[in-house]
């Protein structure tokens, strides 16, 4: 199904702490195993590599089992040292190792949800390496985010804990439009991983 989006290139954010789900930082919220009996990072990934056909996942040199994971579904897997500075640090990381694609698409693996169709109306939307094209529901915008080439040099100087959004308050967006909840469906905490599973 690699028709849409095909010049696009995916980068899966899985380098944060998850410290609201687990303080203790003995369980990794993205391991967490899901209703469909995939991990959350395992059903966020898929998602992406359903459309796109490359997808590089971003993790923290601590995380070998999601390394693991994401390289055994056919993610390509980068260790970002310094995933602690911030969101941006590991966004900027991708970014280097993928620098001559067209444009990407910015997922965050803690959103199991987000239809493999949601993604692929990104990458159909993204036409010129100008364009911005985010996905909303209800009127509100969600993840994940495609970028045209044309934004590379903004994406890698970002800094901090926002990652791209400072961008989208700046620049014009292409807004698709979905019926997808998936892309406001984030697990922070226990209780979202409960209630991913119902909206599954």
């Amino acid at each position: 199904m690699h028709s849409a989006g095909t010049r696009l290139t995916g980068i899966l954010l899985a380098a944060g702490r998850g410290q609201r789900f687990d303080p203790t930082g003995e369980q990794n919220k993205l391991l967490q195993a899901l209703s469909s009996g995939q991990s959350v990072a395992e059903a966020a990934a898929r998602n992406l590599l359903t459309v796109l056909p490359a997808v590089l996942a971003v993790v923290r040199p601590e995380h070998t089992a999601l390394a693991a994971q994401l390289r055994a579904i056919g993610c390509r897997v980068s260790v970002c040292t310094h995933a602690d500075e911030g969101m941006a640090a590991s966004l900027v990381h991708a970014l280097v190792q993928t620098s001559d694609a067209q444009g990407w698409l910015i997922a965050l693996a803690d959103m199991p949800n987000v239809r493999s169709a949601t993604i692929e109306a990104l990458g159909k939307a993204i036409r010129h390496e100008t364009d911005i094209a985010v996905p909303m529901y209800r009127g509100q915008r969600g993840n994940p985010v495609a970028f045209g080439r044309a934004h590379l040099s903004d994406l890698l100087a970002l800094r901090g804990d926002q990652g791209a959004r400072q961008l989208l308050k700046t620049r014009p967006l292409i807004e698709v439009v979905t019926d997808d909840a998936g892309i406001m469906q984030d697990v922070d905490t226990v209780a979202d991983l409960a209630g991913c599973n119902e909206r599954r």
